[in-house]
């Protein structure tokens, strides 16, 4: 049976394990640090920690101060209103200012959903993704999220690092090498190119059984950095199967089916399919039910897939 485990869980882990080895790293919340485990962090280093507040303009701003005084802050709010109240000090103070602050939305996609609807962030990445300089990940699942958040800490610049609150499964395994900006390939495949971002890489890799039950051979690709995205295999991978499905849990308006359509209609111009959220609110439910109201969902994939491939063979 696949091990669940909450991504936030594996967070706070690794966040721990980096603050007992760099005493560089300070970390800030919005008065959420229960909700977002940054709780264990001021515990084990409560000189390290300070909570703000729920103020996230700022959370971001003093960030930004204490990376000028040498720091590298993470700083923690749920994402709706982190990406969406502190913009503009994202814009001005860490991007546009180049300040080595890590940016962690929580709560993030329909792990938010028992928060009710207007706690559903479903539009951070995009916002995310369209600051110059800010780099976006967003990891799979608790194991790949520990090794994002040690990669934020090495890298020097502006980072968004997205996190869900509730138990996923574990999809990803501890071999499987993590490096920002570069997609992991998964899966073999000639017909198709499925894909994924976050925690959708699980359905992918049940669509891509499905498909292969009817002699459908997909190749599904990992994206966990969206920005920088991964040109050269989403580039390569297009190349070979003449035809694309990206799956996310957030918005095909500026998420993950967005980057790849610009790469491409510049690069590598095939049929497109984006499986997503499609241009509206969340809901208020369990997380499974919202799963299921959007149809993110393997049977969706896969029926996407035939679509095209229907429309191909027409053609």
């Amino acid at each position: 049976m696949t091990e669940l485990k909450a991504p936030r869980e594996g967070f706070s882990e690794a966040l721990i394990r980096l603050g007992k080895q760099h005493q560089n790293i300070v970390v800030l919340d919005a008065d959420c640090a229960k909700s977002n485990m940054t709780n264990y962090f001021n515990d084990h280093f409560p000189n390290r920690f300070f909570n703000i507040g729920i103020s996230e303009c700022d959370l971001v701003g003093t960030a930004a101060g204490l990376a000028i005084a040498g720091k590298i802050p993470f700083a923690n709010a749920y994402a709706n209103f982190l990406t969406g109240r502190a913009y503009d000090q994202m814009r001005i103070s860490v991007c546009y200012s180049n300040k080595n602050v890590k940016i962690i939305g929580h709560n993030a996609g329909t792990s938010a959903a028992q928060e009710g609807a207007t706690h559903l962030p479903l539009e951070d990445i995009s916002l995310m993704r369209s600051l110059p300089r800010m780099t976006v990940i967003v990891p799979a699942d608790s194991l790949e999220m520990e090794k994002a958040v040690e990669a934020a800490y090495h890298f020097e610049g502006p980072v968004y690092l997205r996190v869900g609150k509730l138990p996923v499964p574990i999809v990803t395994t501890q071999k499987d090498h993590f490096e920002i900006g570069k997609a992991i390939k998964y899966r073999d495949g000639t017909d198709v190119t499925l894909i994924s971002t976050g925690i959708m890489l699980d359905e992918t890799f049940k669509a891509a059984k499905q498909l292969a039950q009817k002699g459908i051979k997909a190749e599904v690709i990992h994206v966990h950095t969206i920005k920088p995205i991964d040109i050269g295999s989403v580039v390569q991978s297009a190349a070979k199967t003449k035809c694309v499905v990206t799956v996310e849990e957030h918005s095909i308006i500026g998420g993950l089916g967005s980057a790849v359509a610009e790469v491409l209609a510049e690069h590598q111009p095939v049929r497109l399919k984006r499986i997503g959220t499609n241009d509206r609110f969340g809901v208020s439910g369990k997380m499974p039910e919202l799963l299921d109201f959007f149809e993110l969902r393997a049977s969706r994939i896969a029926a996407a897939v035939e679509e095209l491939l229907d429309i191909a063979f027409v053609k």
